[in-house]
């Protein structure tokens, strides 16, 4: 039987992986000929270790090449974030919610919404498909669009992503889906444990910005000042980064998502242009704004501020 495996990007998080898991549930109920194997590039973090063991999820095999094989990418598109030897892999499909930034050189489907998370356009497929999702299964969907809509604070939050918690959540048997996305990120902020480069890489992603190569991790957190005495040591992670990838900017944002404001730290080869793409100052290399997503605030702004 033909193996297809359905993959994330790397660095991956709870959407990533969840959105591998479903993908790869929903495909083996509609197409019987061939084995789909949901796999990770790299480590899983603490949140999504979290929710496999609570609801007794698969925890996909790690597989950092795929030269040769036939995949199927969830949760990004863009180059900079896929398996190194992705080029070697014959893709097959692209299910997002993010930017479009793909280019293949064979016909091949590719879903991508506007919408919160991959596992709600994955939820959107269930239903189109007529597949029910288990609950188990359910409950892990429903923490990824939790957390990538934080709560349904971020203004990545569409009016269908709300329809689809309270869908999932029926579906899971959870009464209280805040309180239970609450749960989720009192695992996803505590950080004791963790050295100042895990941080950073938690929840990690690289772009190409006009050129210029942008690393961007994010830090989602109910008790900013676990941070407060890290602040420095950090900064000395984020500056060794830049320089050992060559990198324009390292940005690691902490977002407080109980004051809906993120506490941005940064090297940077213009700190402060990086700020003013945020409309604000930036003293030491650190400075705050009213901003919650990388993809919908973060990223844009930054295009907008360097484009040459």
């Amino acid at each position: 039987m033909e193996t297809i495996y359905i993959t994330g990007h790397k660095n991956p998080d709870l959407d990533s992986v969840m959105g591998a898991l479903a993908y790869a549930y929903l495909k083996s109920n509609v197409d019987t000929e061939r084995s789909y194997v949901p796999v990770v590039p790299g480590s899983i973090n603490a949140e999504t270790k979290y929710i496999l063991e609570k609801y007794t999820l698969e925890t996909p095999t790690v597989k950092e090449s795929v030269a040769g094989e036939k995949v199927i990418l969830v949760d990004h598109n863009e180059k900079e974030q896929a398996i190194d030897d992705m080029h070697d892999a014959t893709i097959l499909e692209v299910i997002d919610h993010h930017k479009m930034q793909f280019s293949y050189s064979d016909p091949i489907r590719i879903i991508i919404e506007p919408i919160g998370s991959s596992c709600s356009v994955i939820a959107k497929m269930f239903k189109a498909d007529g597949v029910t999702i288990p609950e188990n299964l359910a409950a892990g969907m429903l923490a990824a669009v939790l957390t990538d809509t934080v709560i349904t604070k971020s203004p990545t939050t569409t009016d269908e992503d709300l329809k689809i918690i309270e869908e999932l959540a029926q579906l899971a048997g959870i009464d209280d889906w805040k309180a239970y996305g609450m749960e989720i990120f009192k695992v996803r902020s505590s950080v004791s444990d963790l050295t100042d480069a895990e941080i950073i890489t938690a929840d990690y992603k690289d772009f190409d910005i006009h050129g210029n190569k942008i690393g961007i991790g994010q830090v989602e957190t109910v008790d900013i000042g676990e941070f407060e005495n890290r602040r420095e040591s950090l900064l000395k992670a984020l500056a060794d980064k830049k320089e050992a990838g060559a990198y324009h900017s390292v940005i690691l944002f902490l977002t407080d998502i109980l004051k809906e404001e993120s506490h941005f730290l940064i090297a940077s080869d213009e700190p402060d242009t990086v700020a003013q793409a945020f409309s604000t100052e930036q003293r030491d290399n650190m400075f705050t704004a009213p901003v919650l997503s990388r993809k919908k605030e973060v990223v844009p702004n930054l295009t907008k501020i360097l484009e040459k």
